[in-house]
C-alpha cells in the first residue's frame, strides 16, 4: 500500500534510522532519557493501540443501541466501555465515528497533515500521511478503493471525512457475513486498522 502511493519500499527503512539518530542525540545531549523514550512508547503499546478500535467496533456489532450511541455521541458511548485512562484525555474527545452501512462507505482521511484519532487507532501508519494518498483520495475515493481492493457497488455512496485537531474520524466496518454466533473477542480479531480508516473492509472468517 505504501508504494503505490508514493513510497519506495526502503522509505520506512529510512525513516526509521533517522528517528533512532534523533533518539541518540537528543540523549546524548540530556534533553531527554532513555526511559522517556520507553514511557512513551509504552504508552502507545498499551493506552493507544488499535486494540481500543477493535474492541469499539466488536461492541458495536453487537450492540444496535451502542452503535446509535456511538455515532451520536462517540466519546460518550467509547466512556462506557472498559478502555485505557488514556481514551479520556485530549486527544479522545475529540475522536468521531461513522459506521458503514448497505449503501454507505466511509473514508478518512486528513487533507492538511495528519490527524488521527490515536485512542482508537494508535499512531497513522506512513502512507496515511503521503501527500499523494491525501490528494487523491480527497479528489477520487472510489478510484483508490478500487485500487487498493475494495469493491463497491456503483450506487454506493462514497463519503470522504477529513480528520482535524477537532474531528479525529475513524470508521465502523460493515460486520462480515458469516459471523453469527461469534463472540466480541472472535469479533476484534476481524477488525484491522485499515478497515477503521475505511481503505479496506473487516476480515471475513473464512480468510482468518
Amino acid at each position: 500500500m505504501t508504494a503505490q502511493f508514493g513510497y519506495p519500499s526502503d522509505r520506512e527503512e529510512t525513516s526509521a534510522a533517522q528517528v533512532r539518530a534523533l533518539e541518540a542525540l537528543l540523549i546524548e545531549k540530556g534533553v531527554i532519557t532513555s526511559g522517556t523514550v520507553d514511557k512513551v512508547l509504552g504508552y502507545f503499546e498499551s493506552e493507544m493501540t488499535p486494540l481500543n478500535g477493535r474492541k469499539i467496533v466488536a461492541r458495536a456489532w453487537t450492540d444496535p443501541e451502542f452503535a446509535r450511541r456511538l455515532a451520536a455521541d462517540t466519546p460518550a458511548a467509547v466512556a462506557e466501555l472498559d478502555l485505557p485512562d488514556g481514551m479520556a484525555g485530549a486527544e479522545g474527545e475529540h475522536i468521531a465515528a461513522v459506521v458503514n452501512e448497505p449503501g454507505i462507505h466511509n473514508l478518512v482521511i486528513c487533507t492538511l497533515c495528519s490527524c488521527f484519532p490515536w485512542p482508537v487507532l494508535g499512531l497513522p501508519p506512513y502512507w496515511y500521511k503521503d501527500p499523494v494518498f491525501r490528494a487523491r483520495a480527497a479528489r477520487e475515493p472510489r478510484k483508490v478503493l478500487t485500487e487498493l481492493g475494495v469493491a463497491l457497488d456503483e450506487d454506493t455512496e462514497v463519503r470522504v471525512w477529513d480528520s482535524s485537531g477537532h474531528s479525529r474520524w475513524f470508521v465502523v466496518p460493515e460486520r462480515p457475513a458469516g459471523t453469527e454466533g461469534m463472540s466480541e473477542a472472535e469479533l476484534a480479531e476481524l477488525v484491522t486498522t485499515e478497515s477503521m480508516i475505511g481503505v479496506a473492509l473487516a476480515d471475513s472468517p473464512a480468510g482468518r
